[in-house]
């Protein structure tokens, strides 16, 4: 992956490459956090708050919070590096 990628094209290829969904989308929501002191000390100049939406069979048999748990496990390095807050909208291609 690029070093000089932006964090919604680093969330975009790990979910894609490890998810395949048949839908996905990213929101960067940062800037409507801006303001809060968790923002300014991370001092990230954005890229801090995502809204994101997956459809993928991978979810198929799980459970709203075993599907969360998985995510948030894929995009863990993303946390390290500054991501601070993710909301997550995830739907498997069969309904549980």
């Amino acid at each position: 992956m690029n070093n000089n990628s932006t964090r919604t094209d680093r969330i975009r290829e790990i979910l894609e490459r490890e998810l395949a969904p048949t839908h996905l989308e990213i929101h960067d929501d940062s800037a409507r956090h801006a303001h809060h002191a968790s923002a300014k000390a991370l001092g990230q100049g954005g890229e801090t708050h995502f809204n994101v939406a997956v459809t993928s069979a991978r979810f198929d048999g799980l459970g709203r919070i075993a599907r969360h748990r998985l995510v948030n496990t894929l995009l863990a390095p993303e946390f390290e590096s500054g991501l601070h807050a993710l909301s997550l909208v995830l739907e498997a291609e069969k309904s549980v």
